[in-house]
């Protein structure tokens, strides 16, 4: 069973270790988190000219959208202001600067009545970002840009928390997919072909918990909760922000939610920053990770 937990006031220790066992909070807009969204809309806006970002999708063929999202999303990615931001938002919700790390925010899009599900708009299956060579201690950040509806959020499969599923993560390596496929998502309009970890076995769907913050409310999971993209139904395009965290005493500790089923390799860790200064995640621990990795059963 999965607690979604609603502007608690629990500690970051707390929450992390309540987080790796399986629990959900959600928190109201913060002043930092609300300059994210500000920014995301006025550059979703530069780049959708005079549409509606939410039902351009009916006005433009499948190849414009997404080419229009290929250029987009990188800009919101690397902006100088998300840098300054993503810290601001951490602090407001009681993670230590000196001690906690992040990950560049992404910009996601998951369009309605199935107009584009691949590549740049990737409809995710269920699957742990742990199948994706995530540390086990890696927090996830989800923030809806425009108020979003239980038909066009992601859902948790909380049954699946603490129970294997057989899954394809075994021929997942997260430096290999960096040379390989990070980059072709543009590319892939109709279908995709990228080789991504999912489940191999029938996944029960139901029970399921979907959580609906407000524009700039924050959503923060583990990143070994099986999740999925929920088919959007909704007749508008979702806009969305995700980063991850991780504090790197959990990090040298191995404090994290247990591994039931990942047998990937590589890890993400060399994508962290400290929020207090940006220096990199120490390399000694990525080679020690990637080396851990190696040994999973497979």
């Amino acid at each position: 069973m999965t607690t979604v937990f609603s502007n608690s006031v629990v500690d970051d220790e707390t929450r992390r270790g309540l987080l790796y066992g399986g629990e959900v909070f959600v928190y109201s807009a913060t002043p930092s988190s609300g300059r994210l969204v500000d920014l995301a809309r006025e550059l979703i806006a530069e780049a959708f000219g005079g549409r509606d970002p939410e039902t351009a999708q009916f006005d433009l063929p499948v190849e414009e959208f997404a080419a229009l999202l290929a250029d987009l999303k990188p800009r919101f990615i690397h902006h100088a202001e998300c840098k300054k931001l993503l810290p601001a938002v951490l602090e407001e919700l009681g993670c230590p600067l000196d001690r906690t790390y992040f990950d560049v925010p992404r910009l996601r899009t998951s369009t309605s009545d199935d107009y584009l599900t691949s590549g740049i708009s990737y409809a995710f299956h269920p699957h742990r970002d742990c199948w994706y060579s995530a540390p086990f201690n890696q927090l996830n950040w989800w923030i809806p840009i425009y108020p979003v509806v239980p038909e066009n959020v992601m859902a948790f499969h909380p049954r699946y928390f603490d129970h294997p599923v057989r899954n394809g993560s075994a021929r997942y390596d997260y430096a290999e997919w960096n040379r390989t496929s990070r980059l072709t998502a543009a590319q892939h309009v109709r279908t995709d072909s990228r080789e991504q970890p999912r489940p191999e076995e029938p996944i029960e769907l139901d029970p399921q918990v979907r959580v609906v913050p407000e524009p700039g409310g924050v959503l923060l999971f583990s990143g070994a909760q099986l999740h999925s993209t929920v088919p959007n139904t909704s007749g508008r395009t979702r806009f969305s922000i995700d980063f991850r965290s991780v504090n790197i005493d959990d990090v040298r500790a191995r404090r994290g939610a247990v591994n039931v089923d990942a047998a990937c390799t590589g890890t993400t860790l060399r994508d962290f920053v400290r929020c207090a200064d940006l220096d990199p995640m120490p390399e000694e621990l990525a080679l020690e990770y990637e080396a851990e990795a190696l040994t999973r059963p497979r």
